[in-house]
């Protein structure tokens, strides 16, 4: 069956304990938050937090429990907690998540206690077609800890008290050494994922793609020098924007990233997970849209990778400090690239808006039934990052990961590395426009 054999080369990860500390991972991430904080809608695109709790015990009762006879907690859960499964029947509407004021948390929680239970008594019996689907279950959970956090951060920052979540580590500031764009040679290069382990079936196949030569930043952007482009007249500029882009940024009156606010004095302070702060010299600009991303490569004579270039030279990089922080660092926020030559901040931190857009790989095929609906039908309208976040749990970062949404979403940890064609000078030097001075 193609779809197990393209979305988990690998159940060996598949133990009771596996699932219980991914379980477990999950219930810590929303410690200390009251159940009024755990059922806020604050947009469409974001999920409650009670939500999240509730679909990813969904999704193992959907697949695993039910097909082995275990009857269901709840059989109103199945509408409720459902997401975009069209073949696994009725769905609540995406946009009225937050009206599910029943069941409360409580219930919420003794539904994934049952789970929890039911699937750890089954799963040393499983057979192996239901193993699969309960790695994808557990790989599964851990995109939604990843989304607990984004939509969490987005729900704190739309009420006017603007909580904090968590305390965030401090940093001294410092100013960062200049962007560096190390070169890649090109040729005919191997693209996704290897096998021998857990990938998604969009991983699938790895192919061939031809690259010219390219060079890319041995870093991501910083807060200080997105605000150099921002003084610059960035987001007055149409000439810098996509087409799509600028009309969005007037739609939505963007003058900034998300999370950024003017003070009375007009100096901008940024939002974070830990409260508010002033923009720091070395932390990585996030919550940025593809169309930022783009126009601040423009603005700075460059231009955004693709993704195979950015795979690449991730394949290709030596030395450096690929990892930058992920979900178990519990930093909340991006960090400071870490000291040294080479490429850094490849897997954490952001992630990293590429030029492509998301579609299949050559060779792909949606998997059959229900489980299909996982991600091929979302190729159309959504750009690819590349990377991974500090709310991305470590094994998830890996060079093939195919991360998607479209071009207007700034509420993820999105974040930008800059690319150039291998025989092209970027301004980014010849305009000093990110000096510490004039930037901060």
């Amino acid at each position: 069956m193609q779809s197990l054999n393209a979305e988990t080369q690998d159940a060996r990860g598949c133990t009771v304990d596996a699932f219980h500390a991914v379980r477990a991972t999950t219930e810590r991430l929303v410690q200390g938050l009251t159940p009024d904080d755990c059922m806020v809608q604050s947009m469409p695109d974001a999920s409650p937090v009670k939500w999240h709790l509730a679909h990813t015990s969904w999704f193992f009762e959907q697949f695993i429990l039910g097909p082995a006879g275990v009857a269901p907690f709840d059989e109103r859960y199945a509408a409720l907690f459902n997401s975009y499964y069209v073949g696994a029947g009725t769905r609540h509407p995406r946009a009225r998540r937050g009206d599910l004021s029943r069941p409360p948390l409580d219930e919420v929680l003794a539904y994934r206690r049952h789970v929890t239970r039911a699937v750890a008594d089954l799963l040393p019996r499983a057979n192996p077609h239901a193993t699969a689907l309960a790695r994808l279950g557990i790989e599964h959970e851990q995109q939604h800890q990843e989304l607990i956090l984004t939509d969490l951060k987005h729900h704190l920052f739309s009420q006017p008290l603007t909580p904090a979540y968590r305390p965030v580590p401090a940093h001294d500031g410092a100013e960062p050494a200049a962007l560096q764009f190390p070169a890649v040679d090109g040729g005919l290069c191997d693209i996704g994922h290897a096998g021998g382990a857990f990938g998604f079936d969009n991983e699938f196949p790895r192919h061939r793609v031809w690259l010219e030569p390219f060079e890319i930043t041995d870093r991501l952007v910083t807060e200080a020098e997105y605000l150099a482009f921002m003084h610059d007249g960035g987001y007055a500029q149409a000439t810098l924007w996509l087409s799509d882009g600028w009309a969005t940024r007037e739609a939505e009156g963007w003058q900034a990233p998300l999370y950024w606010r003017a003070d009375e004095d007009g100096a901008w302070q940024v939002f974070t997970l830990g409260g508010w702060r002033a923009p720091r010299a070395d932390v990585p600009v996030c919550h940025v849209s593809h169309y930022e991303a783009d126009a601040f490569a423009r603005w700075a004579g460059a231009r955004l990778p693709t993704e195979a270039e950015w795979e690449h030279a991730t394949a290709t990089s030596a030395g450096g400090t690929w990892h930058g922080a992920l979900l178990e660092d519990e930093a909340f926020h991006p960090t400071p690239a870490a000291h040294g030559a080479g490429l850094r901040q490849l897997l954490g931190d952001c992630w990293q808006w590429t030029a492509s857009a998301y579609l299949p790989y050559p060779g792909y095929r949606v998997p059959a039934g229900t489980v299909g609906e996982y991600n091929g039908k979302f190729m159309s309208g959504q750009m690819v990052l590349k990377g991974a976040s500090c709310a991305t749990p470590r094994s998830h970062a890996r060079p093939s990961y195919r991360n998607f949404f479209p071009p207007g979403a700034r509420w993820q940890f999105s974040g930008i590395r800059l690319a150039r064609d291998g025989v092209a000078r970027s301004a980014l030097a010849e305009q000093e426009v990110l000096g510490p001075a004039s930037a901060l």
